[in-house]
């Protein structure tokens, strides 16, 4: 007999996400990547037990996450980024959220506290034919991770146009 629980589970593709960076800035990404977790361990050999170790959990280290979009004329990332050179305060939550067809929230992560520390524009080709990519990372302080729209704007989500609200 097939278990009840799989054949509830609604998977999504990789290729329906949307990005919201501090409810001012929203934008169309074209990738997201980099988005982890890793709690560092210790292991301790304990004098005389050969067949087992003992793990001690230490510091939580996030990933850094970049995100990538075709060059506009937008200026937010930069504005974003001259920030930080006035000294001003520039910590931003930044949502991703991923749909399912329908459009439906299916998954959140929350990056707290998310500051830009890199900020890249692509090599110019005067032969070249390809989109130009700009890269922003982001480095953070901490990881919400939810379903209900994850403490997402649904509002400014509805206002650009790219998942109309219903």
């Amino acid at each position: 007999m097939a278990d009840a629980t799989y054949n509830q589970l609604n998977f999504v593709t990789s290729n329906r996400f949307y990005v919201e960076i501090g409810g001012d800035i929203a934008a169309s990404f074209t990738e997201c990547s980099g988005l982890s977790v890793q709690i560092k361990k210790n292991v301790y050999q304990e004098g005389g037990v050969n067949d087992r170790q003992i793990i001690y959990l230490g510091h939580t280290e996030f990933a850094d996450v970049t995100l990538k979009r075709g060059i506009s004329d937008r200026l937010g990332f930069w504005k974003w980024l001259n920030e930080i050179f006035e000294n001003k305060s520039s910590r931003r939550n930044v949502n991703i959220l991923v749909f399912n067809q329908a459009g439906e929230t299916m998954m959140s992560w929350t990056l707290i506290g998310a500051i830009p520390v890199t900020w890249k524009t692509p090599t110019l080709q005067a032969d070249g034919n390809v989109v130009a990519i700009e890269e922003l990372t982001l480095a953070y302080e901490g990881l919400k991770v939810g379903k209900d729209k994850g403490g997402g704007n649904p509002v400014s989500r509805g206002e650009t146009g790219f998942f109309p609200s219903k």
